[in-house]
């Protein structure tokens, strides 16, 4: 201290902390001059003992003149050093930089020039001090007196003037700070920050892109920035690393990856897009880098497919279909339970357009490694059952063709169709609305007399027996009127004269006996118009109910359809299928005579030609089920059916429906109003049974495509 206060005149000391401006500017000339004599003669100790003094008594002083004094000073002794500056730069930059947190706006300011004209000295040297000038400056951006600020603009184009001039500049050293800094939400720093990027970006020599990774997420938070030109700068960082990427041979598309993820499901419309279009040039250079990452990836595309932009929905499905058109295998770390984890959590999407995506990719899985899918099976199992009651035809369409492909396999499609009926058991509204174009796309993918062997089978095993009878009813009418279904038909037309016909008649037997409606339906489709007469006239009093009635309403209506075509037309032959017309007369007696399905039936009768029953009997002939007439007794055998033990199996089921209905529990659960319409008057009057049959159907009840009247 003594040596600098004799080498500083105390009226320099005295003037360089004056309130005037121009007194302590003249002090500090008069310090330049004394330290370019020291630097001169070589003095450093004396040098050294002086900046600790414009340190000390002045830059640290509590007195607001001695701190402007002091910096004036500190940047006057570093002109005076001139190119032996530099090994001081550690005694004399701390002070400096300590004054850009005054709290007086005037030192701040002073300070600013203080660094400049320091800076505008020293120039690379600064460079081994930039982390801690660039994290001044930083927040000097943010100052809140506007000197300040345009003291800081000026101060910063000269630092970076430094910086690309430099060969010296450490990126590695620089990238944690930048790093930490990108998370700060002022605006004016943010516009620091960029304007940074920018210009370390634009010198060849520092690789900029290596470190994206480090700062892409504070770039991409930029873009949702209440201010435009922030967004703007942003933006225009962005497209210009993403052009460098492009051509670029080496990137860590990984890392960034991740962050592009995260980003996709931003709130802010302009992040979405802009992560969605990284993703889409992503998938189309990633390669083998980006295999690791397909999963996360495919959980950003998914959800931007439904999104309300269109623009960002048009880059999306594009996206996703560069993605699916990639063909990978698990040991390149494809990871395909990852993929149908993704795929599955987006099934419960409330967006259709998302859940269709989602199946498709199921469905891709399943084509390309399907023995990887199958090891998921039970964790995705339950998952593609809900589907198929989505409001969408789209989707329910799409999770069976899911379904048919899983179950190409025996076990797998007994498991398939296990898990169905159990679902139409615990979703009896699904079974309504969606029964028929659930199985009727089925038996399109499946073998369809596969399906309704399967079916039939669980069925018949089938302990709740009112389910059982609903869901026999369902597939016979859709046995019955789907197009999809003629094939089998025909083969069941044949059932008496031909083998595949016969056995695939007996499969349905066991199940079909549920309801004797479906099975009069059967008979009469299988042309097995006697067993079908014996059937009818077999039926008992508590069998004739209104759900009865209404069943049989519905099959007077098919019987007109052309389906049943075949069997108007063996109608002009009525001796020889006399018990085709017994079983017609049997169902016409069934009917209350009020009815449109009795007025129907009782039309078509009488354009039969006249024919009396007694006709075969006096002439010694008998007919045969399919309308042969041979002598001799009437067989209860035909092509190796013993209808007299198919009847006996249909009145055991029939009795167990009757016990069913009879149960405590059972008549617990029969609202009033059902029980007072199946009274006997009432039906032989034909009153609330004929007006439920004759009622048209509301607005509200009629039945779209897929959907079964139960």
């Amino acid at each position: 201290m003594a040596d600098a206060l004799s080498a500083i005149p105390a009226a320099v000391l005295r003037n360089l902390s004056d309130k005037l401006y121009e007194k302590r500017k003249n002090a500090a000339l008069e310090v330049e001059g004394i330290v370019k004599q020291l630097t001169a003669a070589g003095d450093h100790d004396k040098i050294t003992a002086v900046i600790n003094l414009l340190t000390h008594e002045f830059a640290y002083s509590p007195q607001l003149n001695h701190r402007k004094g002091g910096l004036i000073g500190l940047a006057a002794a570093t002109v005076g050093l001139s190119g032996e500056a530099a090994q001081h730069l550690e005694q004399i930059l701390p002070p400096v930089i300590n004054s850009f947190s005054d709290q007086d706006s005037r030192v701040r300011y002073y300070a600013c020039e203080a660094l400049y004209n320091i800076a505008k000295v020293v120039r690379g040297e600064f460079i081994f001090h930039f982390n801690k000038i660039f994290d001044a400056l930083c927040k000097l951006s943010a100052d809140s007196d506007p000197n300040v600020q345009s003291a800081a603009h000026l101060l910063d184009r000269l630092v970076k003037d430094i910086v690309t001039e430099s060969d010296q500049f450490s990126i590695e050293e620089f990238i944690p700070l930048l790093r930490e800094r990108m998370n700060v939400l002022n605006p004016y720093v943010r516009q620091f920050l960029v304007g940074w990027i920018t210009v370390l970006d634009s010198v060849p020599d520092i690789d900029m892109l290596g470190f994206l990774p480090d700062f892409l997420d504070g770039l991409f938070n930029m873009l949702s920035d209440s201010s435009l030109e922030i967004r703007q700068q942003a933006d225009s960082a962005l497209s210009e690393f993403l052009q460098e990427i492009k051509n670029s041979p080496s990137v860590d598309y990984g890392r960034m990856a991740e962050i592009l993820v995260q980003r996709a499901a931003s709130p802010d419309e302009f992040t979405r897009w802009t992560a969605i279009t990284w993703i889409n040039e992503f998938v189309k250079l990633g390669g083998d880098q980006l295999v690791p990452y397909y999963a996360d990836i495919l959980g950003a595309i998914l959800p931007c497919i439904a999104d309300n932009e269109e623009k960002i929905r048009v880059v999306a499905r594009e996206t996703n279909e560069e993605l699916r058109a990639i063909q990978t295998v698990p040991a390149e770390g494809f990871d395909v339970g990852a993929i149908l984890s993704v795929a599955r959590r987006q099934l419960s999407s409330e967006h259709e357009a998302t859940r269709i995506e989602s199946l498709h990719w199921i469905s891709t899985l399943l084509n390309r490694h399907r023995p990887e899918v199958l090891t998921f099976l039970n964790d995705i199992f339950d998952t593609l059952l809900k589907p198929l009651s989505d409001p969408s035809d789209q989707v329910v369409l799409l999770v069976l063709e899911v379904h048919a492909a899983i179950a190409k396999d025996q076990y797998n499609f007994r498991q398939l169709v296990v898990f169905l009926v159990h679902k139409f058991h615990t979703d009896h509204d699904l079974l309504e609305r969606r029964g028929a174009l659930i199985i009727r796309r089925l038996c399109v993918l499946l073998d369809s007399e596969r399906v309704y062997r399967e079916l039939s089978k669980i069925l018949e095993e089938e302990a709740d027996l009112e389910f059982a009878s609903t869901m026999v009813q369902a597939l016979n009418l859709i046995l019955l009127t789907s197009s999809e279904l003629s094939d089998l038909r025909n083969l069941l037309k044949r059932s008496l004269v031909n083998t595949a016909g016969k056995d695939f008649f007996l499969s349905l037997y066991s199940s079909w006996s549920h309801s004797s409606m479906a099975i009069i339906s059967l008979c009469l489709l299988a042309q097995a118009y006697q067993h079908a007469s014996s059937v009818i006239q077999s039926l008992t009093e508590e069998d004739i109910n209104v759900r009865f009635l209404i069943q049989l309403d519905k099959l007077i209506h098919l019987l007109e359809t052309p389906t049943f075509a075949y069997l108007r037309l063996q109608l002009l032959e009525p001796e020889r299928y006399v018990w085709l017309l017994k079983a017609l007369y049997g169902l016409l007696m069934l009917l209350p005579q009020r009815s449109a399905a009795f007025k129907i039936l009782r039309t078509r009768l009488k354009t039969v030609p006249s024919y009396s029953f007694n006709n075969p009997m006096s002439t010694g002939l008998h007919v045969l089920e399919d309308g042969n007439m041979n002598d001799g007794d009437i067989s209860s055998m035909h092509n190796g059916i013993n209808f007299a033990s198919l009847l006996q199996r249909f009145h055991q089921t029939q009795h167990q429906h009757r016990l069913h209905s009879k149960s405590p529990a059972r008549s617990h659960n029969i609202p009033a109003s059902s029980k007072e319409v199946q009274k006997p008057e009432e039906v032989r009057g034909g009153g609330a049974v004929v007006s439920e049959i004759n009622r048209p159907p509301s607005r509200s009840s009629r039945k779209g495509p897929g959907q079964l009247h139960l």
